[in-house]
C-alpha cells in the first residue's frame, strides 16, 4: 500500500486512491482538529428564513460550542452575532421570538437589533468606557434557498462562492415556496465522516434501501462530484407491470428525477418530485453526531396523506443509513481494516469528499 506518511492525502485519481485511513474516524485529536480546521470555516446552515422572517424576529443557535444569535433588523437587513454579552459574558438572547432591544439576562445591558450597546447598568465611574466598544460581537451570516448561514471565520469568502453550481442545479424543485412540515433529530453512534461516506454513494441502495431502490433506476444513477459539492440524480422508475409492492411515483418521465445534493462539509439537500428535505450532520464527539433532518412542502400539501407519507418514507431510509453506519463505525477499529480502496464506477462522491476532507485538513483548501 503505497499511501505515504501523510494521512490526509488521498490520491486525485481515483483508480489509484486509497480511502482516509480508519483512525481518522476514531481519533479525539482528530474530531478537535476538524472543529477547528473545517467547521470554523465553512458556511454551516443554522436556521430557515422563517425563523427570522420579520423586522424584530430573532432566534439563538450553537456552533461547535459558540453561542449565536441571529435576527432581523428593523431595516430588514439579517444578522448575526454572538450570544455573548460584552460585559460578563452573560446570554443577551434566549430561545427566539421577536424583539425590538435585547436584554442580557444576567446585569440588564441592553442592545439594540443591530447589536449596538444601548443600556450598561451601573456603569458610572468607570473610567475611558465607551459604549461603542462593547457592542455585540458579530458573526458572518448569509441567506440562500431560504437558508440562514453562518461563517465563524470573519474572512471567508462569500457564501454564492463556496455554492458554485449548486443554485443553478437545485433552484428547480421549488424549495423557496416551501413551508417546513416536519422536523426529526436522530442521535448516531458513528463519525460524521462515515455518515457523509455512506450519503455520498449509491453502490448500497440494493443492499440498504429496498424500499427506494425499487423507485429510483439504479442502472441509470449519476454522481458528479463538484469543488465544493457533489450532486448525485436518478430517473424515477414509476410503476411496473407486476410490481409486488406499491410505489410512491406511479408514472416515469424524462424529467421525473430524485437529486441529492451534498456541500461540504456536512449538509445535504433531498430534492424528491413532492418534497425537499434539508439533512445538517453536527459532529457532537469522535463516534457521535446529530442527523438533523427537515421535511419541506408546499403549504396546501401540509395537511395530506402525501406530506405524511414523504416523512415516513424519508424516516425509513434514515433508519437503514443507522443501522449500517454504526456497524462500519464499530468496525473502522478492527484491527483487520485499516484503509480501502474506491470504486471507480459507484464511489466518486466519497472520493470527491475525502479529496476535500484532506485538502482542508492540510491548510491547502484556503477560506471555504
Amino acid at each position: 500500500m503505497t499511501t505515504g506518511r501523510d494521512p490526509f492525502l488521498v490520491d486525485p485519481e481515483i483508480a489509484r486512491a486509497w480511502t482516509l485511513p480508519a483512525k481518522l474516524y476514531t481519533d479525539p485529536a482528530t474530531w478537535a482538529a476538524e472543529r477547528k480546521g473545517i467547521f470554523s470555516r465553512t458556511w454551516q446552515v443554522v436556521g430557515h428564513r422563517d425563523q427570522a422572517a420579520n423586522p424584530g424576529d430573532y432566534f439563538t443557535a450553537e456552533l461547535i460550542g459558540e453561542p449565536l444569535l441571529i435576527v432581523r433588523g428593523a431595516e430588514g437587513t439579517l444578522r448575526g452575532f454572538y450570544n455573548v454579552c460584552r460585559h460578563r459574558a452573560g446570554p443577551p438572547a434566549e430561545g427566539c421570538g421577536s424583539r425590538k432591544v435585547f436584554r442580557c439576562g444576567y446585569h440588564g445591558w441592553t442592545y439594540g437589533l443591530d447589536g449596538a450597546l444601548i443600556s450598561a447598568t451601573e456603569i458610572e465611574g468607570v473610567e475611558g468606557f465607551r459604549a461603542e466598544d462593547f457592542a455585540l460581537m458579530p458573526v458572518r451570516t448569509e441567506e440562500w434557498f431560504n437558508l440562514i448561514f453562518v461563517n465563524l471565520d470573519a474572512e471567508a469568502r462569500p457564501l454564492g462562492e463556496s455554492l458554485g453550481e449548486l443554485p443553478e442545479q437545485a433552484e428547480r424543485f421549488g424549495f423557496a415556496g416551501m413551508k417546513l412540515f416536519e422536523r426529526r433529530i436522530y442521535d448516531m453512534k458513528c463519525n460524521w465522516k462515515t455518515y457523509v461516506d455512506n450519503y455520498l454513494e449509491g453502490y448500497h441502495l440494493p443492499s440498504v434501501h429496498p424500499g427506494l431502490n425499487r423507485e429510483l433506476d439504479y442502472n441509470a444513477y449519476v454522481v458528479e462530484p463538484y469543488r465544493r459539492h457533489v450532486r448525485q440524480f436518478s430517473p424515477i422508475r414509476g410503476a411496473q407491470a407486476g410490481d409486488a409492492a406499491p410505489r410512491r411515483y406511479q408514472v416515469a418521465r424524462e424529467d421525473l428525477t430524485t437529486d441529492y445534493f451534498w456541500i461540504f462539509p456536512n449538509w445535504m439537500l433531498n430534492c424528491y418530485p413532492d418534497n425537499v428535505s434539508l439533512n445538517i450532520v453536527l459532529p457532537l464527539e469522535p463516534e457521535r453526531s446529530l442527523a438533523i433532518f427537515e421535511w419541506y412542502l408546499p403549504e396546501k400539501d401540509h395537511s395530506t396523506q402525501t406530506a405524511k407519507a414523504s416523512v415516513e418514507f424519508s424516516d425509513q431510509i434514515q433508519i437503514e443509513d443507522i443501522g449500517i453506519c454504526e456497524t462500519v463505525q464499530r468496525n473502522l477499529r478492527s484491527r483487520s481494516y485499516s484503509r480501502g480502496r474506491f470504486s471507480v464506477k459507484q464511489e466518486k462522491g466519497v472520493h470527491a469528499f475525502h479529496r476535500m476532507y484532506g485538502e482542508a485538513m492540510n491548510g491547502g483548501a484556503g477560506r471555504l
